[in-house]
């Protein structure tokens, strides 16, 4: 029997496509009237006395250690130690929002959620995939991707995760994505797929011409009656190094493109604001036709898997991303160190272009903090340790055929050093 709160909240959504597409715990979750629930409740109502929440207060306001706030005394004992409502800071939800249609012009008069606060992008994936994704309903990804992807999606949720062919003749391939979607669609009679650009572990972002075809191909798709769910992680968000990149993200046009078509902005300070370990994300919901009642059915549902889990994101960094979005100098700063990782973008550019390897091949990449080799011949576990344990240099193995090199965190004088090391490692095998 699903609970009455579940059940109304189904009602909700009712004959949309978000409503279609949740999955089993989808259907299942919903908000409680409980503790959280009452104490918002009595901090409207309450003016004589609030007995609700479970915080300790002196005058209205929280006891603070003073060994605690001596570190950041700037902030207010309710900026630093105070709960955070289950959805996350109201003011730092309508910031952010506020800065999405800043940074994607293309949102100019579309109505979409109000973004809901998760510790840290990840968790966004991990309660989407809660919402969206179980063992008859798998996720759609590029080839190759994110680990974390498949730890979440086939392990925690018990899925699967299919893979679309990412490259194609130096660039997206978009034929392999058509067909992808297609075959889930006949499969699986709807899709949900995650689309991660700058990408996580290639680097890589669709120029105009292919974000275009990809657009065109969900649309077309989703015209033929499929329902979809489009998951734009934007972690890498901004982080573009070539001119010819598309400038927004995807989110901007399927938010409305279509009535079978739900999409899903995941982003957050983590890697656009440089704050990686603050563990903000934000979460988005974006469809055509979709009612503020709708929304609020949606984020109710992800409030209730936030409840169930962390109960709430950190405090301290909510109050303190809040503080530097309204900072003049916020986006001077962002840009300059865009810049440092633009420099050093630049410089592998050019040592990869000038360097040949029958072992070696660069995927396509233009933006963000990584690029990979696709290995040929060489295991990639293999390569890793004998790089770590022979020249004491870390990368990534991916998956067996693909090595993930992060020069975000490779100052430029140990650029030359690090791939230098890769090439002969790969030619000693």
């Amino acid at each position: 029997m699903l609970n009455t709160l579940s059940q109304e909240l189904n009602n909700v959504l009712a004959g949309t496509t978000a409503g279609s597409l949740l999955s089993d715990l989808g259907t299942r979750i919903y908000f409680p009237k409980g503790i959280i629930a009452q104490s918002a409740e009595a901090k409207k109502l309450g003016k004589t006395a609030n007995a609700t929440i479970g915080t300790a207060l002196q005058n209205g306001k929280p006891i603070i250690l003073d060994s605690v706030h001596k570190f950041a005394p700037e902030l207010s004992a309710a900026e630093l130690v105070s709960y955070a409502p289950t959805a996350g800071n109201p003011d730092l939800r309508a910031q952010w929002k506020e800065k999405i249609f800043q940074k994607n012009p293309g949102l100019a008069g579309k109505n979409v959620s109000l973004p809901v606060v998760v510790p840290g992008l990840t968790a966004g994936i991990s309660f989407l995939s809660d919402l969206f994704v179980d063992e008859k309903h798998p996720l759609l990804a590029a080839n190759p991707s994110w680990d974390n992807y498949a730890l979440i999606v086939e392990t925690r949720r018990n899925s699967e995760l299919r893979q679309f062919n990412m490259f194609k003749d130096g660039g997206f391939d978009i034929d392999s994505f058509r067909k992808a979607l297609a075959d889930e669609a006949k499969s699986s009679g709807s899709v949900r797929v995650i689309l991660n650009f700058p990408q996580n572990p290639s680097g890589y972002s669709p120029t105009n011409k292919e974000a275009k075809e990809i657009i065109a191909a969900i649309k077309a798709e989703a015209e033929k009656g499929t329902k979809i769910i489009v998951w734009d992680d934007d972690a890498y968000f901004g982080l573009n190094y070539e001119e010819d990149i598309y400038p927004q993200s995807l989110f901007a046009e399927l938010c409305d493109i279509h009535e079978n078509v739900l999409a899903v902005k995941i982003d957050g300070p983590t890697k656009e604001d440089f704050a990686w370990g603050f563990r903000n994300g934000f979460i988005t919901f974006g469809g055509k036709g979709m009612t503020d009642e709708q929304y609020d059915a949606l984020v109710k549902k992800l409030m209730g898997l936030i409840r169930s889990s962390v109960s709430c994101s950190t405090t301290p960094s909510q109050s303190i991303m809040l503080r530097a979005l309204k900072e003049p100098t916020l986006n001077e700063e962002k840009l300059s160190y865009r810049k440092v990782l633009e420099s050093r973008y630049k410089i592998v550019r050019k040592f990869v272009e000038s360097h040949k390897s029958t072992k070696l091949t660069p995927l396509p990449f233009n933006s963000g903090y990584f690029m990979s080799f696709a290995l040929n011949g060489i295991d990639a576990e293999e390569l890793r340790q004998r790089l770590l344990n022979e020249k004491g240099i870390g990368t990534i193995a991916i998956d067996s055929k693909t090595l993930r090199v992060a020069f975000s965190s490779l100052d430029e004088d140990k650029i030359d050093v690090v791939y230098s090391a890769i090439y002969e490692m790969a030619e000693k095998f």
